[in-house]
């Protein structure tokens, strides 16, 4: 019993650390970000790695959720003669949950463990040691661009995955299933709402901080030469995605 309890407390400490220094970290970076020079080009560098480079799987993610989800809502909603409710139904889906939660997940998977991979390598080959004997912060060089890039690449990103997730669901529902067109953007447009739209941005929004924080917090503080790096990827994929959907049950029981 007394193994447990201790197994539990160091448990407990080791989370209460971990949460502290990414705090840290955190307030490192705002600190900084306000901090001249702006460093643009990092910045629009880090934008075009998680944003542009995001979007194949962006898309590919967000047709094929719409799709699904218009399916499976017809064959439900046709039992209750409401097949006029499916396009509603996959837009609500798409624009409150759906659209930003699956866009951050790819983006961890493949933005976040690309930052965990790469600050871990500086790490581990002392490269972020000699930002510092060059008067260099690297927080400020290498931290600020990719939470700067993350929290304002995954809105526009969500936008996208929400477009092509309701033209997904309406080329199955309209194409395939033959529901009337009219009825379905009628009643589309009729339940969504913009406050809908805006909500599924802002928790995008947190959770491009979530997944940006998390990647460069593992990676600047790896330890253990390369095999530190493959488990700071791998915990920093875990955490960051763990976290987003935690993070989502709170954002929305406080939005809707």
């Amino acid at each position: 019993m007394i193994k447990i309890i201790e197994t539990i407390g160091r448990g407990l400490i080791r989370f209460i650390e971990e949460f502290g220094q990414v705090m840290f970290l955190l307030m490192s970076a705002a600190t900084w970000m306000v901090r001249p020079p702006a460093r643009l080009r990092a910045i629009f560098k880090q934008m075009e790695f998680v944003g542009v480079n995001s979007l194949a799987v962006v898309i590919l993610t967000g047709a094929f959720t719409g799709a699904v989800l218009a399916l499976q809502a017809y064959h439900g909603f046709r039992l209750f003669g409401a097949e006029s409710l499916v396009g509603s139904t996959v837009a609500l889906a798409m624009t409150r949950e759906l659209g930003p939660v699956l866009t951050s997940l790819m983006v961890t998977g493949r933005a976040g463990s690309a930052m965990a991979a790469e600050l871990g390598t500086m790490r581990v080959t002392e490269q972020i040691d000699a930002l510092y004997t060059m008067a260099t912060n690297p927080i400020k060089y290498l931290v600020v661009p990719r939470i700067v890039a993350g929290v304002l690449m995954l809105p526009v990103l969500t936008i996208i995955a929400d477009f092509v997730g309701i033209l997904g669901g309406y080329i199955v529902g309209v194409g395939l299933l033959e529901i009337n067109s009219g009825i379905y953007v009628a009643k589309m447009i009729e339940i969504v709402e913009l406050e809908d739209i805006f909500n599924g941005l802002v928790k995008s929004a947190c959770f491009g901080l979530i997944l940006s924080l998390v990647g460069c917090y593992k990676g600047f503080y790896t330890t253990g030469g390369a095999q530190g790096v493959g488990q700071a990827t791998t915990r920093a994929v875990v955490i960051a995605s763990v976290s987003i959907l935690i993070s989502d049950y709170f954002l929305t029981a406080a939005m809707f």
